[in-house]
């Protein structure tokens, strides 16, 4: 356990000037992105991680999660008073935000869908670093055997479900593996897939895979979606002294939000699984356990903060595999990897040994994120409600520009314009036909610290398969993908069998 003097060192980093300054600035962009509809958490981290190339490593993560944490809640404001959320988390957040906002208490559905995120959100920070801690400790004593097969294992079940099609998710895994194979052979040195280019000897840039990928393929996205859509009516913040969130009406909804957080928590960490999944998951419960299930979809407000609390607790959550084993449990934790390799630091259990402070830190900024969050929704209640005002033909020329400065900047020249380009149209498509992005970022990412496990176990057994007998949890988690891929297979050829029957004369 640490000591508590790298406990109290690392709150005294977090809350020093610089470091709320950089968090703030997080957390205010996030917010201002979350509430422009189509502008997701991941759109926002691949953008700004150019910004954070000339920062500190510690100001640099700092400044991704607030953005992360602000994102979040501001997507809950186009939910409730435009009905169409930020990203597709806080689709549920519509089911009763909109209702409730058109029935006069708008200011009131805001202020319980922000509670309600921050209250999930530092929650599952807590238990984050109340686990993540020993977790690492515990995965620092694996070996090449172990690690290998728990990534195996981690990639076959994220690819199963995150997506609608495990046959789909192994495919966009696939590309993953291919594309972090590129560049020199770590052990012969020989070129890989380079075709020539002497920028690929060092692998695929990951800054333009990600911006190209993420944030560029969804402004080709929101441009086809643009020219069908035919708005959405807001609903304005009016003076109504019966539109307020009184102390015994947040009171009631405390519960929803304890239990909300719980099912958000526990989704986070499984990889793969994703913020909308934890969102609809908590919102039923929340309506099958109600008095009054009825209400629900007609402006409740424990539907708000059922879907709220799960969506936010879902973002720190998903970082306890990341921080203890090194593996990204969503897009916005790939992305953070991202961060972290590009100011030289390997995320996972190695981190607890090599950068401990650094660890401690980055949970108390998680924390003070958290709070920053807080004043930033409720004293800005109105300011960000007229962001949602921002039209589209304005969002996207906007967003577009930064992408290609951001690559610019960093001095891939033409190189990463057309690499950019040509991830962006291969990212079209992946969305356009349902590929998992969750899958081939975390395939793309943890390919080659996989490679290198599975070389030292194959070295260190040399070639004899039977030391898996010897070693309990390699063979535990070398069963159990196995066993995960013929029930994956077996759904898969059922729900085809299914949708034949039911499609055919």
């Amino acid at each position: 356990m640490p000591e508590l003097s790298a406990i109290t060192g690392a709150f005294g980093d977090a809350l020093t000037l610089h470091s709320i300054m950089v968090i703030l600035g997080g957390v205010l962009l996030g917010y201002s992105v979350g509430v422009i509809p189509g502008l997701n958490r991941s759109v926002a981290i691949a953008i700004a991680i150019p910004l954070t190339f000339y920062m500190s490593a510690y100001a640099a993560i700092a400044f991704l999660i607030g953005l992360s944490k602000g994102t979040a809640a501001g997507s809950a404001v186009s939910a409730i008073l435009l009905n169409t959320p930020g990203e597709a988390s806080s689709a549920a957040t519509c089911l009763d935000g909109y209702p409730m906002a058109k029935s006069g208490q708008p200011r009131k559905a805001l202020k319980v869908g922000l509670l309600a995120s921050v209250i999930g959100d530092l929650l599952a920070t807590l238990l984050l670093i109340i686990v993540v801690i020993p977790f690492a400790s515990i995965a620092l004593k694996f070996g090449p055997y172990e690690l290998a097969a728990i990534l195996i294992f981690a990639l076959v079940f994220i690819a199963g479900m995150a997506g609608g099609s495990f046959l789909k998710g192994m495919a966009a895994g696939g590309m993953g593996v291919i594309l972090g194979t590129v560049g020199l052979d770590p052990e012969t040195g020989a070129m890989r897939f380079t075709f020539g280019y002497a920028e690929l000897m060092e692998g695929v840039p990951i800054l333009p895979l990600v911006i190209g990928t993420l944030a560029l393929s969804e402004m080709f996205v929101q441009l086809d979606q643009y020219r069908r859509n035919k708005g959405a009516s807001s609903v304005r913040l009016g003076n109504n002294p019966n539109d307020d969130l009184s102390f015994k009406e947040f009171r009631s909804t405390l519960p929803t939000i304890f239990k909300s957080t719980g099912v958000g928590a526990f989704v986070g960490a499984l990889p793969g699984l994703g913020p909308s999944v934890g969102s609809f998951m908590a919102y039923g419960l929340a309506k099958r356990g109600a008095k009054d299930p009825d209400s629900f979809g007609k402006g409740n407000p424990n539907g708000i903060a059922a879907a709220e609390a799960a969506d936010n607790a879902v973002i720190p959550a998903s970082y306890i595999p990341l921080f203890g084993l090194g593996i990204p449990g969503s897009v916005s934790a790939a992305l953070l990897v991202g961060a972290f390799m590009i100011h030289g630091i390997q995320v996972g259990p190695l981190m607890l040994r090599d950068h401990p402070q650094m660890l401690f830190t980055i949970f108390a900024g998680m924390i003070v994120a958290s709070l920053i969050m807080l004043a930033v929704g409720w004293y800005g209640l109105r300011i960000f409600a007229r962001v949602t005002d921002v039209p589209p033909y304005i969002v996207i020329p906007v967003v577009i520009f930064f992408c290609l400065a951001g690559i610019q900047v960093q001095g891939y020249g033409t190189f990463g314009l057309l690499t950019v380009f040509g991830f962006a149209i291969f990212g079209y498509f992946l969305k356009k036909h349902d590929y998992s992005f969750v899958t081939f970022l975390v395939a793309f990412i943890v390919t080659p610290m996989l490679e290198m496990n599975l070389r030292q176990a194959v070295i260190l057994s040399g070639g004899e398969i039977s030391i898996l007998l010897e070693r309990p949890i390699a063979l535990f988690f070398v069963v159990a993908t196995g066993l995960m891929v013929l029930h994956l297979l077996w759904s898969s050829y059922r729900q085809h069998r299914q949708r034949y029957r039911s499609t055919a004369p």
